[in-house]
């Protein structure tokens, strides 16, 4: 079953983050807590949005996005910032569920796009993908500034 994220998921979704942090081997870089969930998803103006799979009884696998826009189409996308199904649970369908609950979110809401970033080496994600119909976006590049690279060049304001 994929449901909207209720408030009492809070800390199992946060579980699932740290999960797959683990699993992109980044365990180092995930420092989400359940008040920062909470307040991205239940807060006064959310801008962070949120499906769980359940499996009898209980949340196995999230899916994390929020809205984006191109200003070249003049329309709303939905960027997916996670999607993870404990191991266990894989190869039941509800990965393909929680990404077709995001494709008809976007076709319900009339978005322009539905877009996510994936690791070079995560094949089996990218194989995912893929059969979903999903094609790799070529000749860009995504960046980030983060950390002590965002306060130097906040610095030069």
């Amino acid at each position: 079953m994929i449901r909207s994220v209720r408030e009492s998921d809070v800390d199992v979704v946060v579980q699932l983050v740290h999960d797959l942090a683990a699993y992109e081997r980044a365990t180092q870089e995930c420092h989400l807590t359940a008040e920062q969930l909470r307040a991205a998803l239940f807060g006064p103006s959310p801008a962070l949005f949120g499906h769980v799979a359940e499996a009898d009884g209980e949340v196995v696998g999230m899916s994390l996005w929020y809205l984006s826009f191109s200003t070249w189409t003049g329309t709303h996308g939905i960027y997916l910032e996670d999607l993870f199904v404990r191991p266990e649970h894989r190869g039941s369908g509800l990965g393909r569920a929680l990404f077709l609950a995001l494709a008809k979110e976007s076709a319900d809401r009339g978005l322009g796009r539905f877009e996510w970033s994936v690791l070079d080496w995560n094949q089996p994600a990218i194989d995912f993908y893929e059969a979903m119909g999903a094609s790799r976006v070529d000749n860009w590049y995504r960046y980030r500034l983060a950390d002590e690279a965002l306060a130097k060049a906040a610095a030069r304001v």
